[in-house]
């Protein structure tokens, strides 16, 4: 089947907060944390700027480019705006506010595919796919859950985002603590 989602293909991450009205994954504004390249909230459109809401799926265990994204795969995300937007990363801590309601790790992009042991491996779970052979498709909705520690939770949004975006963008212990927050749907680039 010619649907399947491959390494090296390019995606757009929809949130599914408010019946998908969580904006899309996106780099907005450069980042001044250590080893941090850009900030990431979630925009109206997927393409706020040049590449800003585009991101390669690459393989973290070595799957070559090309074969098929399996729901459980470890996985970069590499955003591609201005050609090579960095990693996305979990670095330092959830917002206070974030932390109320589960939050764990702030979640921007590094120049490197894991800044430290696991920051920007994350563990791609679709909720369904059909046919169900554990391939997963366009349109399929995923859980991104980080490794950082073993434990670095799930992509979510949570809070307001910056100018020109939407939302702020963490990662929680809860893999949908309200709303679908942490629900992302794939559309390809």
């Amino acid at each position: 089947m010619a649907n399947e989602l491959k390494y090296g293909d390019q995606v757009h991450l929809q949130n599914g907060y408010s019946s998908w009205a969580g904006g899309y994954l996106d780099t907005n504004g450069h980042s001044s944390d250590g080893g941090a390249k850009y900030a990431v909230s979630t925009a109206d459109s997927p393409t706020r700027g040049a590449g800003t809401g585009t991101w390669q799926i690459l393989s973290a265990a070595g799957k070559a480019v090309g074969a098929n994204v399996v729901s459980g795969d470890l996985v970069y995300l590499r955003n591609l705006y201005g050609g090579d937007g960095g990693y996305l990363d979990t670095n330092g801590h959830a917002t206070a506010d974030q932390q109320n309601s589960g939050g764990k790790y702030n979640v921007l992009t590094s120049k490197d595919q894991d800044r430290a042991p696991g920051t920007g491996r994350w563990r791609l779970f679709a909720q369904a796919s059909s046919p169900g052979d554990q391939n997963v498709r366009p349109g399929d909705v995923i859980h991104l859950w980080n490794t950082y520690g073993d434990n670095g939770g799930f992509l979510e949004t949570n809070g307001g985002g910056p100018s020109g975006g939407k939302y702020d963008v963490c990662t929680n212990a809860y893999y949908n603590r309200a709303q679908n927050v942490g629900d992302w749907k794939l559309h390809r680039a």
